[in-house]
């Protein structure tokens, strides 16, 4: 079961940081907008379009990655106060009742719009550059695939935590700087 979580895990950590990138291509899109409408006085009618697709799928696509690294936020007040595995019950149902309707529903639907879109060639019609959208809108039913995906690790992570007591160790990928300040430096030993 492990072998499967983490290969799981490893998807959702490679999709996370391929479509990182996106941050760099907005940076870019953007830093090149301002110069171009500012300093040129010469606006772009592609760059608001492209900016929201990028952005969008960026948010779509570290969904997976943000739920294999554990990031997502949980209002844990009183959930930090219940064993391992209590936690792990609570988490369980919780992705039963709650994260796979939800997930299902963004895959079933986000496939419909997808494929309409797809049917239709549907482009923007915030901008005269008509940009295509299908290929952003086909995101939303792979988003879902992958989050339920996830999910299945995730479910898979509670039920080893029921019957050991111990939550299973995550594939690291990044460290918040905090925790990095925090532990102790043992090179200088």
């Amino acid at each position: 079961m492990t072998k499967f979580i983490h290969s799981v895990e490893s998807l959702s950590i490679w999709v996370g940081r391929a479509f990182a990138w996106t941050i760099l291509i907005l940076t870019l899109s953007v830093t090149y907008e301002v110069f171009v409408r500012y300093v040129l006085n010469a606006p772009t009618v592609w760059a608001f379009d492209m900016m929201v697709q990028m952005y969008g799928a960026l948010f779509l696509m570290a969904g997976p990655y943000a739920l294999a690294q554990d990031a997502h936020v949980r209002g844990d007040v009183l959930y930090r106060l219940f064993s391992v595995k209590w936690q792990a019950r609570v988490d369980f149902t919780l992705y039963l009742l709650f994260f796979y309707p939800g997930m299902l529903a963004l895959f079933w639907y986000g496939a419909e719009i997808a494929a309409d879109s797809w049917r239709w060639e549907e482009v923007s019609w915030n901008s005269p550059a008509r940009i295509q959208i299908y290929f952003f809108k086909t995101l939303i039913p792979v988003a879902g695939f992958l989050l339920m995906l996830q999910g299945l690790a995730e479910l898979a992570r509670c039920w080893v935590a029921m019957k050991t007591g111990v939550w299973l160790e995550r594939l690291d990928d990044v460290q918040e700087t905090e925790d990095m300040l925090i532990q102790p430096d043992h090179s200088k030993s």
